[in-house]
């Protein structure tokens, strides 16, 4: 089985590539970890990472995709350093305003789902609803809206994009995520990004090395 894994920064996947040697990794470039694992970076952002697995997916095959990545979460019954799989996700920010309400794009009859799901689950994990933003929230207005519209659990700026590019091309995906931080005003000494970096890396290692 031939397995992608896929992240938006460097930072995010550190404990895997030291595990593997790995030094430098090239942005938007696919490099082999062994025989069955290739790994991708494709930068920040849904831009990034749709344009990223296109390139990659309309010349190379692969059995599955694994996103693996950190989130904020809204939902304080979780705690940092949770590794977490995406059951739902969205794109909340596709649609127009309409006075103080917010019109999905799917609702408005253009054709597009804006909800999306994964093809396979992983084991051991809890599973939540994610959102996937341009802008993370940090304002109280703002949260105090998403929450009342959507109740996310958690965001993250990549995790649809990446649903969406895997389901056009129809490869099995996944997307696995760690706590880093609650979604709040930005406040960086209340962040575990070390601990959840740490968390996600151990649990996409062993659930690929360890069965």
């Amino acid at each position: 089985m031939k397995t992608l894994l896929v992240a938006a920064t460097t930072l995010e996947v550190l404990p895997l590539t030291n595990k593997f040697k790995k030094d430098a990794i090239p942005l938007q470039k696919v490099i082999a970890l062994d025989e069955g694992v290739d790994l991708i970076i494709t930068g920040v952002g849904m831009v990034a990472m749709a344009f990223t697995l296109g390139k990659i997916f309309s010349r190379k095959k692969y059995d599955r995709a694994i996103n693996m990545g950190i989130a904020g979460s809204f939902d304080r019954k979780l705690n940092l350093g949770d590794v977490v799989q995406i059951a739902k996700d969205k794109f909340s920010e596709l649609g127009a305003e309409d006075g103080e309400k917010f019109i999905p794009l799917d609702e408005m009859g253009l054709g597009v789902n804006c909800v999306l799901k994964p093809s396979f689950t992983l084991p051991h994990l809890k599973t939540v609803e994610g959102i996937t933003v341009n802008t993370v929230h940090g304002n109280v207005a703002s949260i105090l809206t998403i929450q009342k519209n959507l109740n996310p659990q958690t965001e993250s700026m990549e995790g649809a994009a990446f649903f969406y590019a895997c389901k056009q091309f129809k490869i099995p995906c996944v997307q696995v995520r760690s706590l880093s931080n609650y979604v709040e005003r930005r406040d960086k000494k209340n962040w575990k990004i070390d601990n959840a970096i740490q968390n996600l890396n151990d649990y996409v290692i062993n659930f690929l090395y360890k069965k």
